[in-house]
């Protein structure tokens, strides 16, 4: 080809170029522009599908992170499905890899991942942050009447279930267990069992006491009740003080006269419950998320739901807020 018919075919291709461009800038103009407007509301990041990490099926968090998935999947329309999982400390380990987006989680154990201390030991979390507070978490040491255990000093030498390994349970054992002067592990034969199990080798025999920390009534201890007479060791008043004063995430709770058949009221301690989110979910999507649980308690079928208030949804919580969440909880705080 000569030089002429080269630069006549360059030419040739240069304004079918042009004339592309120029016949379709209408359209992918308009796709552009409604594309940038997603991208400001965060909708072109919405996910479609969401994992709520709950605990083990026989505590509190499963049943009610039943009731919270299907009020933020028919609210905002992303598919949320409950999970059962090892409870607090799991839970937020797996938000950080990335393998789920919502979970339970104690508060205190929540303030152990952001500072990296306990089952967190120099392994600070980033990109875990909180939605808001739920209920309060009654820590239950549970055993029964036959057993002749009737205070913490007497589970020395006892095999107690201390919680599943990586739960919140284990953290509030440890540390309760401490204060009484009993070593955890050279002190008590430790059972790192769920609370189904746990109330299951009570009822058999297999174990003297386990810890429980859920919403009361908690339906493994309601099932032991229905075998057993149920009892739950009490907390010494100046005891609690002193924890409290150590650990100020714990308040002082009761159990109510009634509650498993007790007797009497029983004075202990909890924590609360919270919910974590990545922090790489969009804003928008936290908001519609924080807004849809707190406006729809009446929706959720479980005791635990009458807790859950946008105005004391911060409470206790003593880690990062999303800012999608801060948004509702701002306005419906003003």
């Amino acid at each position: 080809m000569n030089k002429k018919s080269l630069l006549f075919a360059f030419l040739l291709a240069m304004l079918t170029v042009v004339l592309v461009a120029c016949g379709g800038d209408d359209k992918p103009a308009k796709e552009n522009e409604k594309g940038e407007e997603n991208n400001e509301a965060g909708s072109a990041d919405k996910p479609k599908f969401m994992s709520l990490l709950t605990g083990g099926t026989s505590g509190t968090y499963y049943p009610l992170g039943g009731g919270i998935a299907k009020v933020i999947s028919d609210e905002t329309g992303i598919q949320t499905d409950a999970v059962s999982s090892n409870a607090s400390a799991d839970n937020i380990m797996s938000v950080e890899a990335g393998d789920a987006e919502i979970a339970f989680a104690q508060t205190d154990v929540a303030t152990y991942a952001e500072e990296g201390i306990n089952a967190f030991d120099g392994k600070p979390v980033k990109n875990v942050v909180g939605l808001g507070a739920l209920y309060p978490e009654t820590i239950q040491i549970v055993t029964v009447g036959k057993s002749g255990i009737t205070s913490i000093e007497d589970l020395k030498g006892k095999k107690v279930s201390v919680g599943a390994p990586g739960s919140g349970t284990f953290i509030n054992a440890q540390q309760i267990l401490e204060l009484h002067g009993i070593d955890i592990e050279k002190d008590i034969d430790a059972q790192y069992l769920d609370f189904g199990e746990s109330a299951g080798g009570i009822q058999d025999g297999n174990i003297d006491a386990a810890f429980i920390t859920a919403g009361t009534p908690t339906g493994a201890v309601e099932e032991l009740k229905a075998s057993a007479e149920v009892v739950i060791l009490p907390m010494d008043e100046a005891k609690i003080d002193e924890l409290v004063a150590k650990y100020p995430y714990y308040a002082k709770d009761v159990i109510e006269e009634g509650t498993y058949g007790l007797k009497e009221d029983v004075t202990t301690v909890a924590v609360m419950a919270m919910l974590v989110v990545s922090r790489d979910l969009p804003e928008d999507v936290v908001y519609d998320m924080t807004k849809a649980l707190y406006e729809n308690t009446d929706k959720i079928a479980h005791d635990k739901a009458k807790f859950i208030d946008g105005k004391t949804a911060l409470d206790g919580v003593g880690i990062d807020v999303h800012p999608g969440a801060q948004k509702y909880f701002d306005e419906v705080n003003k």
